[in-house]
């Protein structure tokens, strides 16, 4: 259940924060609602915001067939996609040592575009229920016409590590006698009362009112 290190996935900076556990990987990926892709296009960097879901050991990305971000990964340039949860603000006594907790995903490789039907519509389907779980229940399939019009790349969670700080603040000894005030403001990503669309008169699914993304 561990993925291979690479010299690209290995953790350099506080090794013992880094996981090749593929549970973990797997487990922020779901977690995370969305992502952020990096390429390069001739010496360019882009760094594109998306949402994603995975199924397995494969993580899918969608959008329009004409997306600047799928198609130029679609021709071969590598990506490097990112996923960040914030779990708490780390206050210590010196500003040098304030930080956050977090947990944090780095995947590289080279996607392909799904031609399948089946798998397209699978992967259509995970997104969704990444977004909110159950919804696909409710929500009308994607027609003929629409899955034409979209575009869906698979990318395997191969090269891969993850990366989680915990705990409290981390302050030199000569100044934990100092008259502040440290420690961990925890974070958490909430969501308010449902707003109904006018003329809608359903009622509130349970995966709307309940909604979580642990």
């Amino acid at each position: 259940m561990q993925l291979t290190p690479t010299d690209r996935t290995r953790v350099r900076r506080l090794p013992d924060r880094g996981s090749f556990d593929r549970a973990t990987v797997h487990a922020i990926l779901d977690e995370a609602l969305n992502c952020h892709v990096g390429f390069a296009i001739d010496g360019r960097p882009w760094v594109t915001p998306t949402i994603h879901a995975r199924r397995g050991d494969d993580l899918y990305l969608h959008g329009a067939v004409a997306n600047h971000m799928l198609r130029s990964i679609d021709d071969g340039i590598e990506a490097c996609v990112t996923a960040t949860i914030v779990d708490g603000l780390v206050l210590a006594r010196s500003a040098f040592h304030h930080s956050t907790n977090y947990r944090s995903v780095m995947v590289f490789g080279h996607a392909t575009k799904v031609d399948d039907g089946e798998e397209k519509r699978a992967a259509l389907h995970a997104l969704v229920e990444h977004v909110v779980r159950g919804r696909s229940d409710d929500a009308r399939p994607p027609t003929e016409s629409e899955m034409r019009k979209t575009l869906v790349l698979r990318l395997p969670i191969i090269e891969a590590s993850a990366k989680i700080r915990t705990g409290g603040p981390v302050d030199d000894d000569e100044d934990l006698a100092l008259p502040i005030w440290a420690g961990v403001l925890p974070s958490a990503v909430t969501f308010g009362t449902p707003v109904p669309e006018p003329g809608v008169d359903a009622p509130v699914p349970a995966y709307v009112q309940h909604y979580s993304r642990a």
